[in-house]
């Protein structure tokens, strides 16, 4: 057992994901601003959150440039509620005081990495596809093939495939003018970069990969069947997938990335989630990454024992966090974990997913907290 995080982010390490089990247990969280405070000690030089690729620019804007205040990135920076999370207002002030006296090619950045969705809705790739066509100058009309914002955003849109505006003719469309705006920003990257800058490119190709995203999300939510909500949450993670290799493309030359998400989204081994509405199967962000990157690519699965805001109470005898419990006090990194049974006390309620043998089969290491309060 090790408490060293530099005990599993060998040097061929470039990404490293470390999970929770559950969004509710702010532990994850907390423990995870003190070890990227530790890591950025040793050459790590960003770092990615389960939230909107798009929205995280206006925090990235102020840990780096001081753009704004910390009010207004937390406001405006997150999604999915994040933003009102203590934990990760102490890691967005921490980093800004951290970048406020350092050169540029040595601040910390700031990342979204997930899609801009919330659980069970999507918005209209308007604002984004827009984005980009004003930054090119072009006399294109999104906003009559797109219609009103909010027959995208809406619930049905998402849960009722006869309700998705993904397959109708209009949607066909602005994904062919999506895709032509994109060919367009590459071909007038010089110009467009000596106008303005290679900042404010990158930031425009990341609104009209957010707004092709989108599309394609909203495509799968038009397209009904047995196995609809699989592919959803295949093609969240997909889109997901392609943004951290992104961002390790941006950040190569600087230093290596830590990403903060769910386990199911940072596992390598196929993802799973039995729900009210169906039994879901599909492949997570890391399962995508960890084939792609191979040893560049670590994961940290976070585990816990007891936990109040999860209602969990001592684990039951020969599951995995028992075992845990027995040779981590407090929290401890742990590399091996022995043949164990899934635990059967979690509160669904909560998002409290247990260890499993598929997520330990992919896993590099687990975090574990013993308790929290």
């Amino acid at each position: 057992m090790s408490q060293d995080i530099r005990d599993f982010a060998p040097a061929s390490c470039t990404l490293l994901g470390y999970g929770e089990p559950s969004h509710q247990e702010p532990a994850f969280p907390l423990r995870r601003n003190a070890l990227f405070a530790e890591l950025a000690g040793h050459g790590f030089r960003s770092i990615a959150l389960e939230t909107d690729r798009v929205a995280a620019l206006a925090v990235d804007g102020f840990v780096r440039d001081g753009v704004g205040t910390l009010d207004t990135a937390m406001k405006e920076g997150f999604s999915h509620s994040f933003g009102e999370l203590d934990a990760n207002r102490r890691l967005v002030a921490w980093m800004r005081d951290h970048n406020e006296h350092l050169p540029a090619a040595d601040r910390l950045a700031f990342h979204g990495f997930d899609a801009s969705t919330e659980m069970m809705s999507a918005p209209s790739p308007r604002r984004y596809l827009e984005h980009a066509r004003d930054y090119l100058g072009l006399d294109v009309d999104v906003a009559a093939l797109a219609g009103d914002d909010e027959r995208w955003s809406r619930t049905e849109a998402v849960m009722d495939p006869a309700a998705s505006p993904g397959a109708t003719p209009e949607a066909d469309a602005l994904r062919a003018i999506a895709d032509d705006l994109l060919t367009t920003l590459h071909s007038r990257a010089p110009e467009r970069i000596a106008a303005t800058s290679r900042a404010e490119w990158v930031r425009v190709r990341t609104h009209l990969t957010a707004g092709l995203g989108l599309l394609r999300y909203h495509k799968q939510a038009a397209i009904d069947g047995a196995e609809r909500y699989s592919r959803l949450s295949g093609t969240r993670d997909a889109i997901m997938a392609v943004n951290l290799l992104d961002i390790r493309d941006l950040e190569a030359r600087r230093g290596p990335t830590m990403v903060f998400a769910h386990n199911s989204h940072l596992q390598r081994s196929t993802s799973t989630w039995n729900s009210a509405v169906a039994n879901l199967v599909w492949s997570g962000a890391g399962a995508i990454v960890g084939s792609l990157l191979g040893e560049q690519y670590v994961f940290v699965a976070g585990s816990v024992g007891r936990s109040e805001a999860l209602r969990l109470g001592e684990p039951e005898p020969e599951t995995y966090e028992a075992a845990l419990q027995n040779r981590v006090d407090g929290w401890g990194l742990v590399r091996e974990v022995a043949p164990a049974r899934t635990r059967t006390d979690a509160i669904p309620e909560t998002g409290y997913f247990p260890l499993t043998a598929e997520i330990l089969n992919g896993a590099d290491a687990v975090l574990h907290i013993s308790a929290t309060t």
